[in-house]
């Protein structure tokens, strides 16, 4: 009876570590599942912490769920997902990270421009891009999402695949997306099909806004307006940003322009 008895407790021994070798595993692939690693940085780019301070960010730092990015007159930086999909973040920008596994949410764009790679070689990748006008669905692809005001004026422009575009403050259907497609969304004005243009028709001005960014955002001293710091970013040069193939770039002084400007 004893020796039955510890051969009972010797098995379920065995099945409780097992069982927490696996929860460990699964907590961790969740944990990398909701983090983006910094590739590439440059000038001023940094993240909020808890206290509503800019906290500096540099390659190979993580950003979690619910972080909040915001990059400099100059500032660019590109992350990577655990998944293989990737997202740049151009200056005088302000980006939500919401990338949550089981969740297509990836990221809220309050301001600027973000250009996001959606990896789907495995197969179809479900993400979806909001502004405060719009919310930009995608199942892999390559996409610019550029938020030009207060207002929440927003435009879109594919690249690659297709992704479906709605507009959150007014009613209607959404509008599809094909390659080399552009759409602009205003407050409280239903999208119409007849609004696509193509890629270079539609010209996006930033320079005449630039200024208004800069000040919503960072205000005189390069401080996100309404929020301390603790520094980071070093002068502000004109270096560019480097885009890769990205097909876009920037204007004078790091404004983003339409691609095929």
């Amino acid at each position: 009876m004893t020796r039955r008895l510890n051969h009972i407790r010797y098995w379920s021994m065995l099945l409780l570590a097992a069982t927490l070798v696996v929860s460990a595993g699964s907590l961790r692939a969740q944990d990398d599942g909701g983090t983006a690693t910094v590739l590439v940085q440059t000038n001023q780019v940094s993240v909020l912490d808890s206290s509503g301070y800019l906290k500096p960010l540099s390659p190979g730092d993580r950003l979690r769920q619910h972080q909040t990015v915001i990059t400099g007159p100059d500032g660019y930086a590109k992350f990577q997902l655990s998944d293989g999909s990737v997202f740049e973040v151009y200056s005088n920008s302000k980006v939500v990270f919401r990338e949550t596994p089981g969740i297509t949410d990836m990221l809220d764009l309050f301001i600027g421009r973000v250009k996001v790679f959606i990896e789907h070689s495995k197969g179809p990748n479900p993400k979806d891009v909001k502004t405060p006008t719009a919310v930009i669905s995608v199942r892999g692809t390559v996409f610019d999402v550029a938020v030009q005001d207060a207002e929440g004026t927003t435009y879109v422009t594919l690249d690659e695949g297709v992704v479906d575009v709605r507009n959150l403050t007014a009613p209607g259907p959404s509008v599809l997306l094909n390659p080399g497609e552009s759409i602009l969304i205003e407050a409280n004005k239903p999208l119409m099909p007849q609004a696509i243009t193509q890629r270079g028709a539609m010209r996006f001005v930033f320079k005449a806004a630039e200024q208004a960014l800069a000040q919503v955002l960072f205000g005189r001293g390069g401080v996100a307006a309404g929020v301390g710091s603790s520094g980071g970013g070093g002068p502000q040069g004109d270096h560019g940003h480097p885009g890769g193939s990205t097909g876009t770039g920037t204007g004078p002084g790091g404004a983003p322009t339409a691609p095929g400007q």
